[in-house]
C-alpha cells in the first residue's frame, strides 16, 4: 500500500469517478532535469494518463508536463512515453491482475517525497454506469446529510 506524503504535484479525480480502486503502488518515474523542474512549479496533467506493461516494464501514457520556461533545447516532449520504477515481482503481480477482464492500471497521484518525483498508481476495475449514478447519489445524500447537520447546530 503507498503512503502519500510530500508535496502533492497532480491528482486525477477521474480515475476515482471511473473506476474502483482495488490496490495502491508507490513507483518511482524516469524523468529528465527539465522535466523535473516543471513539476516544481506544478505543471502536470493525469487526467487522460494510462499505464501499460510491456516487455516486463512499465511505462505511463498520456501524462503531460508542461515545458519548462527556461529549458530551451533540454525541453522533452510533453506527452513523450515515461518509464516507471517498480520491483519486478510488482510488476508481475499487476500483470497477473491485468489479464482478468476490466481490470487496468491508472495513474492516481503525483507527489514529491523529499526530492523524488512519485507516482501513486492504482489497480482498476472499471464501473458500470449505474455505479457511477449510485456513487453520485451517495455524495448528495452525504452533502445534504452535512447542511442539514450545519443548519442545525447554527440555528
Amino acid at each position: 500500500m503507498a503512503k502519500t506524503q510530500g508535496k502533492l504535484i497532480a491528482n486525477n479525480k477521474k480515475a476515482y469517478h471511473d473506476f474502483f480502486i482495488l490496490d495502491t503502488y508507490e513507483a518511482g518515474i524516469a524523468l529528465a532535469g527539465t522535466e523535473v523542474k516543471s513539476l516544481r512549479m506544478g505543471k502536470c496533467s493525469i487526467k487522460e494518463a494510462f499505464i501499460r506493461i510491456e516487455n516486463g516494464e512499465m511505462f505511463v501514457y498520456g501524462m503531460h508536463i508542461s515545458p519548462y520556461e527556461k529549458g530551451n533545447i533540454f525541453n522533452k516532449d510533453p506527452l513523450r512515453v515515461r518509464k516507471l520504477l517498480l520491483h519486478k515481482t510488482e510488476i508481475n503481480k499487476l500483470l497477473g491482475k491485468t489479464k482478468e477482464k476490466g481490470m487496468a492500471i491508472v495513474p492516481l497521484k503525483v507527489y514529491f517525497s523529499g526530492s523524488l518525483v512519485k507516482v501513486e498508481i492504482g489497480l482498476a476495475k472499471g464501473k458500470k454506469l449505474y455505479d457511477k449514478r449510485a456513487d453520485i447519489a451517495k455524495k448528495d445524500q452525504k452533502r445534504e446529510a452535512q447542511r442539514d447537520f450545519k443548519v442545525r447546530n447554527f440555528g
